[in-house]
């Protein structure tokens, strides 16, 4: 005889036979027995019942072996010890079985934002990364970008180890990681550079613009389809661009609100203007790679080529040199975990929600902007700076919710 495995898979394979046999036991219950007897086939389906309530093996093997053969009051009483109730053998696990199928979307819907709120979190990171590397005086964008690199290899090494991905990657994709930790690194020394030159809210306007060149760079470079919305976006963003740049050419020698000279306004405008754009492409050469190369693989190329460009630029400049303020050099290396936990949490987002709700929530870097140059630097933004932010926060939001209104349709 079986054991209770066996007749758990046989009790999966016959859950509706199994139930009819107990009814008509119940409605023959007054019948002769003798005339209708224990066919074989009942025999075996009360004896399965008896193994799932674990009764004797001995007084089991005696019913399948003896069958008809046994008296009457024998076989009731056989009857009463191997009759268990359905709700033991057929609908008790594949009860727990149905449970079990639904406890995983259960879990997920238990924080239905949770995907936003590392977004968020994100956001906030972000923005704290471009308020320190305002606040740190004397020190080049090149070595804050040095440092930072740096400190990211120290972290991002346990994380390979652990997840032993190697720190090369596939042959097929390796060059491919070379230039985007070339364009990435690059994208973030023209950031940290444009965020010393102008103000804060400014630079970030700028930067946050890159979603729309994306769709522009994936047109090019991807053969993705672009519609004349992504025309409308980059009209949008070209025009926010231009309204936070003030060329004299067209508004006149009015520079109220700029600070420090034009020339660093307009050397700021440039390199976020150039900083967005890499961004953008960063993004196009990580969709190129796909989910073929781990996310920690990318980090670790953006890192080492970053380090070594930055040391190589900085040598070469010969600006290289120390914060003399122990708390500047703190804040250095803030800069760098807080780096780390941005792009942790942005790619948790991704993995859990939409990319049009994330880029969506990722606007409100804007907002922080602003509020961080009022708080922290006593700034009361222009007129122009908000119609330019208004233009490049229109644009943006446009690109994130039209990719997510097709991307629910095509679901």
């Amino acid at each position: 005889m079986g054991d209770c495995n066996n007749c758990t898979h046989e009790r999966a394979l016959t859950v509706e036979d199994d139930i009819t046999v107990v009814f008509h036991k119940v409605d023959s219950h007054g019948d002769d027995h003798e005339e209708s007897g224990d066919d074989e086939g009942t025999a075996e389906r009360i004896h399965l019942r008896s193994n799932c309530r674990g009764n004797d093996d001995d007084a089991q093997e005696k019913e399948e072996e003896g069958g008809s053969e046994t008296s009457q009051e024998g076989g009731e009483e056989k009857k009463k010890k191997t009759l268990c109730p359905p709700t033991f053998c057929i609908r008790g696990k594949p009860a727990s079985r149905e449970q079990n199928a639904r406890e995983g979307p259960e879990k997920q819907k238990r924080c239905p934002g949770i995907g936003l709120f590392y977004a968020f979190l994100s956001t906030v990171f972000f923005s704290i990364i471009a308020l320190l590397v305002k606040t740190i005086q004397g020190v080049h964008a090149i070595e804050i970008s040095a440092i930072r690199c740096f400190f990211q290899m120290l972290f991002t090494i346990p994380l390979l180890i652990y997840n032993k991905t190697g720190f090369l990657g596939p042959k097929e994709k390796r060059k491919y990681l070379v230039f985007r930790g070339f364009v990435g690194s690059n994208a973030m020394i023209l950031l940290f550079y444009a965020v010393q030159q102008m103000p804060l809210a400014d630079a970030t306007v700028i930067m946050f613009s890159n979603p729309v060149f994306t769709s522009l760079l994936a047109w090019i470079f991807l053969k993705e389809r672009c519609t004349i919305w992504d025309c409308v976006f980059t009209v949008f963003t070209l025009t926010g661009v231009i309204l936070i740049a003030r060329p004299p050419f067209i508004f006149g020698e009015d520079l109220h609100g700029i600070e420090g000279n034009y020339t660093n306004h307009l050397k700021g405008t440039i390199a976020a203007f150039a900083g967005a754009i890499g961004a953008a492409m960063t993004y196009v050469v990580l969709r190129k790679i796909g989910k073929s190369v781990h996310y920690y693989l990318s980090v670790w190329y953006y890192a080492v080529i970053g380090f070594l460009e930055c040391i190589i630029t900085v040598s070469v400049l010969g600006e290289w040199k120390l914060p003399s303020c122990g708390r500047d050099r703190w804040m250095l290396m803030l800069i760098a975990v807080l780096g780390i936990a941005g792009q942790t949490f942005l790619t948790k987002a991704l993995q859990i929600e939409k990319a049009g709700p994330v880029a969506l929530m990722r606007t409100f870097d804007v907002v922080l902007s602003f509020i961080f140059q009022f708080i922290f630097f006593n700034r009361v933004p222009t007129w122009w700076s908000l119609g330019g932010a208004l233009c490049v926060v229109a644009s943006t939001s446009g690109v994130a919710l039209r990719k997510w209104y097709s991307s629910s349709r095509k679901s």
